[in-house]
């Protein structure tokens, strides 16, 4: 066995051990299985990030209640002689959402976002914890590091003033927004869908408090993929009844997360800048350049789905 597992409990009884290369997350992640073929996730990260990792492991114990497949949370501790934090949780088998989601009816994949939906409800309606600062506060922080972190990077992106636009006529919708329990990265890249067509949630390790309707401002990448899954997801959430304010307030964190993830892409080299350059391309148009809030692709019922 690794000497970097051998403090881990029960580590002596894992047959197999395979490195996970997915994501972006800094920790490493493996593919264990038992001799008893229980099959498992482990994490670890530098020991530095202790407090950290034991607050979102703590976090996902908050979950216990919620009756869909996810990682569950089996132990917390430190190994490699004190050198690395880990934590043990159940494996989610299945294929990538990304992957599956495209063979799929249009009526399936509607039906799958309205699960993806219903199961985000869930999430939020966990309290968040006692917060110091308001989030209007909190976001509207963001939103200016966000703009000056785009306007040094030096990359331009076609309509970029319009996105300024919008976002400085629409921070007033940040205010008396509520906080709860965020997943922190809900999207079809972390999902997976078993044999059996169950959808599954994944990747918790951004776990944070939040308003609950920025959960929606990475659902571009579920637009992208299937318009159809992600206004099930929409519709799903508020169980087919969305206010309208809701709107005004997704088209607020997606412009916002433009501006963020271009600055973001920078480390990781040109192609992925053009990704997300192509993305906020996208956004443009499905919101006309933001002279509406409703995006071209969001569908308000099943109805002709087939």
């Amino acid at each position: 066995m690794n000497e970097v597992f051998s403090e881990i409990p029960e580590s002596s009884t894992w047959d197999v051990v395979e490195e996970v290369n997915k994501g972006w997350s800094k920790d490493k992640k493996y593919y264990i299985k038992t001799n008893e073929g229980r099959k498992l996730l482990l994490r670890t990260s530098d020991i530095t990030q202790y407090e950290r990792k034991k607050k979102e492991y703590e976090s996902i114990k908050k979950l216990d209640h919620i009756d869909a497949l996810m990682s569950r949370p089996i132990d917390f501790g430190i190994c490699n002689h004190g050198q690395s934090v880990y934590s043990l949780l159940t494996w989610v088998a299945g294929e990538d959402a990304a992957v599956v989601i495209p063979t799929m009816s249009n009526r399936e994949q509607y039906e799958l976002g309205v699960k993806a939906g219903a199961i985000l409800r869930e999430m939020h309606d966990i309290p968040a914890e006692n917060n110091q600062m308001s989030w209007a506060e909190y976001y509207n922080i963001k939103i200016d590091k966000y703009i000056t972190n785009y306007k040094a990077c030096g990359i331009p992106l076609n309509g970029v003033e319009l996105i300024f636009n919008f976002i400085e006529h629409n921070r007033y919708l940040l205010e008396q927004r509520t906080m709860s329990f965020q997943h922190g990265d809900y999207h079809v890249g972390n999902m997976i869908v078993t044999t059996s067509g169950e959808l599954g949630i994944i990747d918790f390790n951004r776990v944070d408090d939040g308003d609950p309707w920025e959960e929606f401002n990475r659902i571009t990448w579920d637009a992208s993929l299937s318009g159809y899954f992600a206004s099930g997801r929409i519709n799903g959430y508020f169980n087919h009844e969305v206010p309208d304010e809701f709107f005004r307030v997704m088209a607020l964190y997606i412009a916002s997360n433009q501006l963020s993830t271009i600055h973001w892409a920078i480390p990781f080299g040109q192609e992925e800048i053009d990704i997300m350059l192509k993305q906020a391309g996208s956004v443009l148009e499905w919101y006309d350049e933001f002279r509406t809030y409703v995006p071209s692709w969001y569908l308000s019922d099943s109805v002709g789905l087939g």
